[in-house]
């Protein structure tokens, strides 16, 4: 067990650490024809060489779908092949959904970046809680520690709300002082869900159907329920550290919805940046806030305010996204606005962060083609 939490904490530093020299290279222009069959052939490679059971990935453009495809199986037991439109995990891209919800919020002054999470929950027990504000929950500042423990991380409880879930971790010690540090955590996205419902009056899971998925057209998104079984979802898989691929351990994300419970498609994912990049879910000027680096993060690439920022392509211009890993997840979407462009892949198995990195990456030579 303690090499699965490895895995998952490497594949987090891999998609954290993305290098930027990749991105920034003078590429050969190809045709999209031969993009095409290149980005076919590396979904192709991943599978046969058993690394994932499965991994679909996208490209949107100008508002448009360009190309979307997936390989290998959503259930080996079945042989049922996955695609774009199979429902899988998504783990930590919830995150820029979530902030983006609070960037609607701010829009509508409902919500204050600078003020204290205790303007919209009084009850938070932490002592030190007026002191935390929205900005430091969106920017990964706010002193909330991660999980503690591998049990902890592999939840298996049901939470039957946010307010439950943050329960949980809401009076223990902070890591640092806010605003003082970069530390990581779901659990800080999990308290800004809770902002959400506190300044809409709204669940969050019925906030975000409302304002996000219905918006984006996202008819395969919701709120993941491990209690349940859904039409058209992917069984999940890990590879381990030895190159063995098997089912992964159950996980419920319950405790962690607003920073990582979500499941969805590839052809969600690409809906979702699209609508973004038309400016229908928020202003430019506050996905621009989002994009600024805020910088607290000190080693790999800087993260703004939902995104990680990973500094500006030559032909493509700025590229920011988000990654996931968590029990049959290996996920990552990238948004270049200046391009109006996104991409997007999920792997139903864990453990193959490289892979679905180097797959992401290599789609934008499908972009640059169509410029």
């Amino acid at each position: 067990m303690k090499n699965i939490i490895l895995a998952i904490t490497s594949l987090l530093f891999c998609f954290s650490q993305l290098s930027l020299q990749a991105q920034t290279e003078a590429k050969p222009k190809l045709a999209f024809e031969e993009t095409v069959v290149l980005a076919d052939q590396s979904l192709e490679e991943v599978v046969t060489k058993k690394k994932a059971i499965g991994i679909g990935a996208g490209v949107a453009q100008g508002g448009e779908i360009i190309w979307q495809n997936a390989k290998g199986s959503s259930d080996v037991e079945t042989g049922a092949p996955i695609k774009p439109t199979t429902i899988g995990r998504i783990a930590s891209i919830v995150k820029p959904m979530t902030a983006v919800a609070i960037f609607q919020l701010y829009e509508r002054g409902l919500i204050d970046l600078d003020a204290s999470i205790k303007t919209y929950l009084p009850s938070y027990p932490h002592k030190e809680a007026s002191k935390i504000t929205v900005r430091h929950l969106l920017s990964h500042s706010s002193g909330i520690k991660a999980y503690k423990n591998n049990k902890e991380r592999e939840n298996k409880k049901h939470y039957d709300s946010i307010g439950a879930a943050m329960d949980r971790f809401s009076n223990r010690k902070l890591e640092a002082q806010p605003g003082k540090e970069f530390n990581y955590t779901s659990y800080g996205y999990v308290v800004l869900g809770a902002i959400i419902e506190s300044a809409s009056g709204m669940t969050y899971e019925d906030y975000m159907q409302k304002n996000v998925f219905d918006k984006a057209d996202m008819q395969q998104t919701s709120v993941e329920d491990a209690r349940k079984t859904y039409d058209n979802k992917t069984s999940f898989y890990h590879r381990s550290s030895n190159g063995k691929v098997k089912p992964a351990w159950h996980l419920d994300s319950s405790d962690r919805i607003p920073g990582g419970g979500f499941q969805t498609t590839v052809e969600d994912l690409l809906k979702f940046g699209m609508t973004l990049l038309n400016d229908e879910l928020i202003s430019r000027a506050s996905l621009e806030m989002m994009m600024t680096d805020t910088g607290m993060k000190k080693e790999g690439n800087p993260y703004g305010m939902g995104w990680f920022l990973y500094g500006k392509n030559p032909q493509l211009g700025e590229v920011i996204g988000h990654t996931g890993g968590q029990a049959g997840c290996s996920s990552f979407m990238m948004i270049l606005p200046e391009s109006n462009a996104v991409v997007a892949t999920i792997a139903n198995t864990s453990g193959v962060g490289q892979e679905v990195a180097g797959i992401t990456t290599g789609l934008f030579k499908m972009i640059y083609s169509k410029l």
